[in-house]
């Protein structure tokens, strides 16, 4: 029963994930996300090419498919379907978490091209580390604020996540998995990393829409 339940838990966190939520929101309007702006399906490009309405509504939906896999792994958990099937809470949790951010990155609709999975871990640490989370997404308003660029923002806000982590919790295994998982983010902003380096990296502009070619 307890292998079974955490492979229920894990494909329905990773199916969760897997809603493409830019692509739809984008081909509801008649564009295809992946081929305007930065090409990538994520909050971001959204809000640069359909504006903030759009953008808002994939940030918001897409942080909720992290959060909502959480919440259904402690359903499983405390459902009278697994009651006494000696399945750990923390554990099912963490699982549920990794499988929707990998839903969101490698989405099984659109051949495992996804986003860079910002958002759905941001929910996924909700449920998780709030805490940590919060004040890592202050770290990251006021690096955004100095510097106008979405990646350097975000790569400095999943870089102190596990430090954080650490020192809200002392949980080392919430640490371990922050780790994991910021150093993933990281990986998928390795394109926005050689652009700044290039010089070319596009600073956020919050007064127009990206014309759409």
């Amino acid at each position: 029963m307890p292998v079974f339940a955490y492979s229920l838990i894990a494909l329905g966190a990773y199916l969760l994930g897997a809603i493409p939520t830019g692509f739809l929101v984008a081909r509801a309007r008649g564009v295809d996300i992946r081929t305007v702006g930065s090409k990538n399906m994520g909050a971001t490009n959204v809000f640069r090419v359909l504006g903030k309405g759009p953008g808002i509504i994939v940030l918001l939906v897409d942080a909720l498919k992290g959060w909502g896999a959480i919440a259904l792994a402690r359903y499983v958990i405390h459902s009278h379907f697994v009651s006494g099937g000696g399945l750990n809470e923390a554990g099912a949790s963490i699982l549920a978490g990794l499988f929707a951010i990998l839903g969101h990155i490698y989405t099984c609709w659109l051949k495992f091209k996804g986003g860079k999975g910002i958002a759905t871990s941001s929910g996924v640490m909700l449920a998780l580390v709030p805490v940590a989370l919060l004040i890592s997404l202050g770290i990251w308003l006021v690096t955004f604020v100095a510097t106008r660029y979405v990646s350097v923002a975000s790569i400095t806000g999943s870089a102190v996540l596990p430090i954080l982590t650490w020192f809200t919790t002392h949980d080392l295994l919430l640490t371990a998995v922050t780790t994991a998982v910021a150093a993933l983010a990281i990986y998928k902003h390795k394109g926005n990393m050689q652009r700044l380096r290039n010089g070319t990296e596009n600073r956020f502009n919050f007064s127009k829409k990206e014309i759409i070619k």
